[in-house]
């Protein structure tokens, strides 16, 4: 038992530096219920905002260990547009490919210790968002949207000259 525990500590503490050391992800919405194109339902809008959450936390994984990532959507306008069935409670979306595609504005810190590195607040969009190939598969409803996060991170996070000490 004794050589268990002589194991398993070093094991814990080392657990506990590398969980330390990883980036983080933080993100906020302001004023979620005024973003264009929201369901109406409570619980699908809900849904909506933590997939797009979920999605910044994952993206979160190619920070440098020890970076962290402040993020405060303050507009987000969803690829499409939502029109009500008819004889159905709930809404469709519909991509014409038009003036409909994904936007969102964003502000954002990345912190390395505590210091900030580097901040600003941009407008992302993907106009061409049906012309384009995309990684995620066809019946994930945020594709376009995950896309064009993942298109401002690389632009804007992970290829900054910052972001690589």
């Amino acid at each position: 038992m004794r050589n268990v525990m002589q194991c398993l500590v070093p094991a814990v503490a080392l657990l506990a530096a590398v969980s330390a050391a990883q980036a983080a992800v933080t993100v906020k919405y302001e004023k979620p219920d005024d973003f264009l194109d929201m369901p109406r339902s409570e619980r699908d809008r809900d849904q909506i905002l933590k997939d797009i959450t979920a999605h910044f936390e994952s993206l979160g994984k190619e920070l440098p260990a020890g970076q962290d990532l402040r993020v405060t959507v303050t507009d987000l306008d969803l690829a499409g547009r939502l029109e009500p069935r008819r004889w159905a409670v709930d809404e469709i979306r519909i991509m014409r490919g038009g003036a409909d595609w994904p936007r969102m504005t964003v502000s954002w810190t990345l912190e390395q210790n505590g210091n900030v590195l580097r901040s600003g607040t941009d407008e992302a969009s993907n106009m061409n968002y049906q012309q384009r190939m995309t990684r995620y598969f066809s019946n994930d409803s945020l594709r376009y949207e995950k896309q064009m996060i993942d298109d401002w991170f690389h632009k804007s996070i992970v290829d900054s000259r910052v972001s690589k000490r």
